[in-house]
């Protein structure tokens, strides 16, 4: 399969790319690298350095690419920084998504597989969470990704494209080669190896006092090895629509924190803070669907072969 992935010399993008070339597929990256790294891009694969807003230089690649399907990576990600500045969101995530699915219906290109998030629900009313839950986003992000949900049945209803949207939670870990790296860092593993690096002075815990065990909030991690395989999977298979992709497991943030003291083998300072607004007590997936119809299985479910994947290849990035 020849296949193009946009957004594919970022975290989950690059992870994408080394499980496509692994599978045997031809790899086309189309990246602009504002978010995504150049040392990341595998070199097995062909690397083109442009934004989903130039349209001559999607218009060449397709036209030049006789590609059988797209992985669509390319998207902002940082939900908080979403409620300060809105449009850029919706500008990249929603608008800029509109070159390439017109594109796709130009030149034929049969399969979309985009990657959507766990956002797009918000706040849900139950746990662990299905597809059916009401999508009601909480901020722009969530809201940029479900727009173009939207827009992708639509394009399926009127020209016939098959696509497939993977609502992921919390992607976490690493290949041998591939690992998060995002400027400024938000999510919790990254940073509690950047604590216990001495990059970062202290982890601070937002809210001791939720109905968990612990008292602190629950989130369903995977590994991103996982969800690069059940991108794979999505788009060599013919089911369309959304999927849940998570381990169906959840971690508090003490749990976390503990695990990667003792996989690192460091302690390091840790603050408690008072709740973050919007910050649920609970995230847990129902995935039941993507195991059934797509055939996937998540094989790297333990929390400590989560952190400890990811520890080696920050520790092989500083050259330990």
């Amino acid at each position: 399969m020849n296949i193009l992935v946009p957004g594919g010399a970022g975290y989950l993008g690059s992870c994408c790319v080394e499980n496509l070339l692994d599978h045997g597929c031809e790899v086309t990256i189309y990246d602009s690298l504002i978010k995504g790294h150049r040392e990341a891009v595998d070199p097995r694969a062909r690397m083109i350095e442009a934004d989903l807003k130039d349209r001559q230089a999607l218009e060449r690649v397709f036209s030049e690419g006789n590609f059988d399907g797209v992985i669509h990576c390319a998207a902002f990600i940082e939900a908080g920084e979403s409620m300060t500045a809105p449009g850029r969101y919706f500008r990249n995530n929603t608008a800029l998504g509109l070159n390439l699915l017109d594109a796709m219906i130009k030149y034929r290109v049969p399969r979309l597989v985009f990657s959507s998030t766990a956002a797009v629900y918000g706040n849900p009313p139950r746990v662990p969470i299905p597809e059916d839950s009401p999508l009601q986003p909480i901020n722009p992000y969530g809201e940029s990704k479900l727009m173009f949900e939207k827009m992708m049945q639509w394009y399926s209803q009127v020209h016939g494209l098959e696509y497939i949207s993977l609502r992921y939670f919390n992607a976490a870990g690493a290949t041998e080669r591939c690992g998060e790296d995002h400027n400024p860092e938000t999510h919790l593993i990254p940073l509690i190896l950047q604590a216990a690096l001495g990059q970062r002075k202290e982890i601070t815990v937002f809210g001791e006092d939720y109905d968990t065990p612990d008292g602190t909030c629950i989130r369903d991690y995977i590994h991103v090895a996982d969800l690069a395989e059940a991108h794979w999977l999505a788009l060599r298979g013919n089911e369309c629509g959304a999927f849940n992709l998570g381990t169906g497991s959840g971690y508090s943030v003490r749990e976390i924190i503990e695990t990667a003291k003792r996989v690192t083998g460091i302690d390091f300072p840790v603050r408690a803070a008072s709740r973050r607004p919007g910050d649920p007590a609970r995230l847990i997936s129902d995935s039941a669907s993507a195991r059934k119809k797509l055939g996937w299985r998540p094989r790297h479910e333990t929390l400590e072969e989560i952190i400890g994947s990811a520890w080696e290849w920050k520790k092989k990035q500083l050259g330990e």
